[in-house]
């Protein structure tokens, strides 16, 4: 299999700190170059990465006949522009969550990634490759939980610095567009299919003007959802499966690298605990996405998943500002 070359269209903080290492983990990848709008910038951090090549605009990264992918980290209205431009130069696209500002949004996104079908386009979901949720799924599946009748999920960390990217409205900052996706992702994931209404509410930062604290509560009809997410909590995450034989924790749901994870699960009165080895579930993103490339397959994660999350998302934020039920 041959390695795929990789672009980074961005020197954000978490390329620098999970996807580059990640990809320099892979036996499949390999970083070949990245951009910033400032070229200065670009350099220095391609030389503390090991990068061979930079380039002071996004444009010429794309223009690079030997970058094959293109990873966008870049804030999120800058998701649809971007990766719509990587399309166009024949890249394959890896874009960070969530794909765009909303469904209308991402809409022209979609359309092209489906006129290219020889492109693979993913949103960058990597929690879903952890096997950690593979078992959860084998657990759902083989009936230890019973019907499930609801899922519980907590995602918070603390964060006021006013320069943060989350913290700036115009370009989709907050906690729901950040990490509450995360946890609408894992319901729909955990359900196997989408909620059919939605209701939540939101607290917005008067100095930011963005959603510090948010929660929602799904109907999947039969079982709901509920969820708090919150940019200005002590960091915590968790997900709750409770169903009529059985329920199920998992305590580091999103991300959990070179660390074991464990799963609590429960039975009447009978406990186990079970425990998943060290795995990085970014270095498994990026093989799943080689692979796919190499081997002419789809998408690991389908584009119908985002547009499937964004629009919960919408209709979260609908919701909030109505003070009603919205139809998803």
């Amino acid at each position: 299999m041959k390695k795929i070359r990789w672009g980074i269209v961005s020197t954000a903080k978490i390329a620098r700190e999970w996807l580059i290492p990640a990809l320099h983990a892979s036996q499949h990848a390999e970083v070949v170059a990245v951009a910033s709008r400032d070229l200065a910038k670009a350099e220095a951090f391609a030389e503390k990465a090991g990068i061979p090549k930079a380039y002071g605009s996004y444009e010429s990264l794309l223009a690079d006949p030997n970058v094959d992918a293109i990873y966008n980290p870049l804030p999120n209205d800058q998701h649809v522009p971007v990766s719509m431009q990587a399309i166009k130069a024949g890249k394959h696209v890896l874009c960070e969550k969530p794909l765009g500002m909303d469904a209308a949004n991402i809409q022209p996104l979609l359309e092209l990634a489906a006129a290219n079908p020889q492109l693979v386009v993913m949103e960058a979901f990597m929690y879903r490759f952890h096997p950690q949720w593979v078992k959860v799924r084998e657990i759902i599946e083989r009936g230890d939980l019973g019907q499930i009748n609801a899922v519980e999920a907590d995602f918070t960390y603390f964060n006021r610095d006013e320069n943060n990217v989350r913290n700036k409205p115009g370009i989709g900052g907050g906690g729901l567009l950040d990490i509450g996706c995360y946890c609408i992702s894992a319901a729909r994931f955990i359900f196997g299919r989408e909620p059919k209404r939605v209701t939540g509410m939101l607290d917005i930062d008067p100095q930011f003007g963005v959603d510090r604290h948010a929660t929602g509560l799904l109907d999947f009809g039969p079982g709901m959802a509920t969820f708090y997410c919150s940019t200005q909590s002590d960091s915590s995450q968790w997900v709750k499966i409770s169903g009529e034989k059985g329920s199920l924790i998992v305590e580091n749901p999103f991300y959990r690298r070179d660390m074991p994870s464990r799963l609590l699960l429960r039975n009447g009165d009978t406990d186990k605990e079970i425990v998943v080895g060290h795995y990085n579930h970014y270095v498994q993103q990026v093989d799943a996405f080689c692979t796919a490339i190499n081997e002419s397959l789809p998408a690991p994660t389908p584009l119908s998943d985002a547009l499937g999350n964004i629009k919960v998302i919408d209709a979260v934020f609908k919701a909030a500002e109505t003070g009603t039920w919205v139809d998803v």
